[in-house]
């Protein structure tokens, strides 16, 4: 899937289980993909199956497409992850997987939780 991403986009990988929200949709375009294969809408098939719906709500898609060399660190439950040439682009993982997020292939990097602020 290469675009601008708008904020609050479901995707799910096609190699693994992992499924992400866009939680920032980021300034530029981005490739986002999974295990080095584009991201794709829940419920669909292999991205050259056209979208048709495949897969019945809540079950674990077989994967579609095998995963490139080196792209299988995984993904992480409840983390967020953004791109470290876009910043602004933003995603969270609500199901994890073997896959590693990345754009194209430049893996994502997990964003580090800003510090409270003291209070004494």
């Amino acid at each position: 899937m290469t675009s601008k991403i708008s904020a609050g986009t479901r995707l799910r990988s096609q190699v693994c289980p992992a499924e992400v929200v866009v939680v920032r949709g980021g300034t530029g375009d981005v490739r986002l993909t999974c295990g080095g294969v584009p991201m794709v809408p829940p419920g669909t098939g292999p991205a050259q199956g056209g979208g048709v719906p495949t897969v019945p709500p809540g079950a674990d898609p077989a994967p579609a497409a095998s995963p490139a060399s080196g792209l299988m660190d995984g993904a992480v439950l409840g983390k967020r992850y953004t791109a470290s040439q876009d910043d602004t682009f933003e995603v969270l993982v609500t199901r994890p997987g073997r896959g590693t997020l990345a754009d194209g292939t430049e893996p994502l990097v997990i964003k580090a939780a800003k510090a409270l602020p003291a209070s004494d």
